[in-house]
């Protein structure tokens, strides 16, 4: 489990593909924070510690893993959002995040507000089914407020903070991103099949059900 709160930005060493690819990755002062077999995630996407050499982390990824998320995209020299596991006692900052990715966003535009950012994703319907307005998502594993929504795509409104500790301030229109729905969201979605209700979630559905 983790929180959406990145800890580091890495830099991607090598990627080697195959039945079980190998992502290696300088991640800083992480290395010193885990041990092999620990969880970490990298870009949103949950992956385990194989070994460590240095400041260099490693890690297996299955071809679907690669195929699922854009971290198939990644090449050498890439910066990617890292951030170790929630351990107990630890502070929850931001949100729920699983590390399973939902779906792949497209960032449709970005453009300044002040000091802020405001990038509009366009995402597919599975994901979008989950979003609402006030609402937590994911992006690239950054714990998110969704300030709009459409039935295509979401708005988010990022602080100047969040821009320089993740890798969200290199991104541009046309730029692939990791996105993670609430799991509230899909929690409350089969409550309200199971009890014969829309499956549909609404921020009314939410309030109602005492989770806003």
């Amino acid at each position: 489990m983790f929180t959406g709160l990145i800890q580091e930005i890495g830099t991607v060493r090598s990627l080697t593909r195959g039945t079980v690819g190998r992502l290696v990755i300088d991640s800083g002062k992480i290395a010193g924070e885990v041990a092999i077999g620990d969880s970490v995630a990298i870009n949103g996407v949950c992956l385990t510690v194989t070994a460590i050499n240095g400041a260099e982390l490693s890690f297996d990824a299955v071809p679907e893993t690669l195929s699922r998320s854009t971290l198939g995209d990644l090449r050498t020299g890439d910066k990617v959002n890292l951030e170790p596991s929630l351990r107990a006692g630890q502070m929850l900052g931001g949100h729920f995040v699983q590390g399973h990715v939902d779906g792949i966003g497209k960032i449709e535009s970005n453009r300044s507000l002040g000091e802020s950012q405001v990038i509009r994703i366009s995402a597919p319907r599975e994901v979008m089914r989950y979003v609402v307005e006030k609402g937590s998502i994911a992006v690239d594993g950054i714990s998110l407020t969704v300030a709009s929504y459409d039935s295509s795509g979401f708005t988010i409104a990022v602080i100047p903070h969040t821009l320089a500790a993740t890798t969200l301030q290199d991104k541009h229109a046309g730029d692939r991103v990791n996105l993670e729905t609430d799991i509230i969201g899909r929690y409350v979605e089969k409550f309200l099949v199971n009890r014969g209700g829309s499956s549909g979630v609404t921020e009314e559905i939410l309030r109602d059900a005492g989770f806003m």
